[in-house]
């Protein structure tokens, strides 16, 4: 990302409590003023859908603190989409016609996010995701540019937590342990279809040839065939995508011991709760995220993760960093726009959006771009992190840059080469 020197300057900045969010606050101060409502829409049922929720009030809470946006208080106005595309849609409808928010954060859930993007195209309503993955959600704003353009896309698509965990695959299983082939194992759903499509295409570049690719239905609750199938195979790893089922097929990878590592996404497995979930049983798997509690990603991630785990008990989902970054952004673009709330105008400002958060450095891709208000990712932006779960507890083993420890497998995976060369 920047340089060592340019974090450093940042922390200081933080750490004396002075314009930590670049909004021009004055700590101490207190908002007043007609609120400025931001609708959140989130799974309540779920670990990471609740994150969401409550990290939009944290960041609410702390900008309030400092004064607002121009001595305007943010206001969180949250709706439980109880994870179905329809009871989004009304929340999204109620949020824009009834409540008069200004902008929505809503859903991990790219089934939801997909359903609720036309009704911010119907309404003029600013709408940005900060879990959802899909392609589509950004090929949308850039085949119809001047109808969809009040979506963003807060996340990393499909395509980049695929390359980015590739990337990894390169770096670590093929780097240091040798690793040459995989099969890849993912639930059937809407943001997977791309993620297995740049599997298919970078994983041989990244070194690991593919034997097999096994698409499984989410209410799948018995994975002891697909785990013999994957045997007879004899892959050196499993990659996996896998958001709406975790549990499960963690449980029985563990409890069928089968000696193969699971690397990729698994979404679940972000949440700090997940090992009590699984009863230790994810001890050794590897998934990819923005961020996790401990890893100093910039001078923000760790303050952020420690403050929400004193306010709320649990430690954030990997969607909980990015809807905290969100609200500061929405109310840097309203503070840049001089305090307007038009849609138009909110528009503008989110795409000269420059901030770096708890995940990196926000940027979202431009008109002309495939991924069209898409997070931008890359050295110097979001290039996610991979975790190991070891011990209970999340251990970052890469990029060497936020690394805070080294792979660590279970004694029933067999692997043919433990260290680097």
């Amino acid at each position: 990302m920047s340089s060592n020197g340019m974090w450093r300057n940042l922390h200081r900045v933080l750490a004396s409590g002075m314009v930590a969010t670049g909004l021009g606050f004055t700590v101490g101060a207190h908002a007043a003023g007609d609120p400025i409502k931001i609708g959140v829409i989130s799974e309540e049922s779920a670990v990471a859908g609740a994150s969401i929720s409550k990290a939009a009030q944290l960041a609410a809470d702390e900008i309030n603190a400092s004064g607002g946006v121009d001595g305007r208080p943010i206001q969180i106005i949250a709706y439980d989409d109880h994870s179905s595309a329809s009871d989004g849609v009304r929340a999204f409808q109620r949020a824009a016609t009834q409540d008069k928010v200004v902008a929505v954060i809503g859903s991990y859930i790219s089934e939801v996010a997909l359903a609720m993007e036309p009704w911010s195209a119907r309404l003029k309503m600013p709408f940005v995701t900060p879990g959802a993955a899909s392609n589509d959600i950004s090929k949308h704003v850039h085949d119809d540019y001047d109808h969809y353009k009040y979506t963003f896309h807060g996340w990393m698509t499909s395509a980049f937590i695929a390359q980015s965990i590739c990337d990894f695959s390169h770096d670590v299983l093929v780097g240091q342990f040798k690793m040459k082939s995989t099969v890849v194992m993912s639930e059937d759903a809407a943001w997977t279809k791309p993620l297995d499509e740049r599997y298919m295409e970078c994983l041989p570049k990244a070194g690991l040839q593919v034997l097999d690719h096994i698409r499984f239905n989410p209410d799948t609750t018995d994975f002891t065939p697909i785990f013999n199938q994957i045997e007879a195979k004899h892959p050196d790893t499993i990659t996996t995508g896998i958001s709406h089922v975790g549990v499960q097929p963690t449980v029985q990878w563990h409890d069928q011991q089968v000696p193969i590592p699971m690397s990729g996404q698994s979404s679940q497995a972000t949440t700090t709760s997940f090992w009590k979930d699984t009863n230790g049983a994810t001890e050794g798997v590897i998934t990819a995220s923005a961020a996790a509690p401990g890893v100093a990603i910039t001078p923000k991630t760790v303050p952020f993760a420690d403050a929400y785990q004193k306010k709320f008990g649990v430690s954030p989902a990997y969607c909980g960093f990015s809807t905290y970054d969100l609200v500061y952004i929405l109310a840097d673009a309203i503070k840049r726009n001089k305090g307007s709330t038009d849609p138009d105008k909110m528009v503008d400002a989110m795409e000269k959006t420059d901030y770096v958060g708890t995940i990196g450095r926000w940027q979202f891709y431009g008109k002309n771009d495939q991924f069209t208000h898409a997070l931008k990712y890359g050295q110097g932006y979001i290039t996610g992190i991979n975790l190991q779960w070891q011990n209970g507890k999340q251990v970052a083993i890469w990029p060497k840059s936020v690394a805070n420890g080294t792979v660590k497998f279970p004694t029933f995976i067999k692997v043919q080469q433990a260290s680097a060369n």
